[in-house]
């Protein structure tokens, strides 16, 4: 296994965030089959609030069915297959053309994250998952009397 891209955080105000990148981008890629297995993931883009974290994958030309999102042992794994069929037939030939479009995508879930309150939705072309947090991960606010 190599690392491909090793990700270099800035300093920043929020640890929890820092780590959860770490996770998600210093992890190994291998084993890929085919010199494009990379160009067929698509773009995530990662925001955390003081709420949960959401990840915004760009999968235009999908169905809803087309999705998976399953989390099993601390991995959040979505995934998509598409195939598209086209037979054109005349008096001297018959064409078939039909392709298979697939990707998955595997993220190790940081102990912030409530396993049960995980949601995906799919719309124009962008399929949102949000991952909830544990009550204890989310920020404490309180105003404090002066006496």
């Amino acid at each position: 296994m190599t690392n491909l891209v090793k990700f270099q955080p800035l300093p920043s105000t929020k640890p929890l965030f820092n780590g959860f990148l770490d996770e998600f981008f210093n992890r190994n890629i291998s084993n890929f089959i085919g010199s494009d297995a990379v160009l067929n993931q698509p773009a995530v883009n990662i925001v955390e609030t003081d709420e949960a974290f959401k990840l915004e994958f760009a999968a235009p030309g999908y169905d809803k069915q087309d999705f998976s999102v399953n989390v099993e042992n601390d991995f959040l794994t979505v995934s998509a297959s598409r195939e598209t069929k086209n037979e054109e037939q005349n008096e001297r030939y018959t064409r078939r053309e039909f392709s298979v479009t697939s990707f998955k995508h595997s993220f190790k879930l940081p102990k912030t994250v409530n396993q049960e309150a995980i949601a995906a939705v799919y719309e124009n072309g962008i399929l949102n998952v949000t991952l909830g947090k544990k009550e204890e991960a989310k920020p404490v606010v309180k105003t404090i009397q002066i006496a």
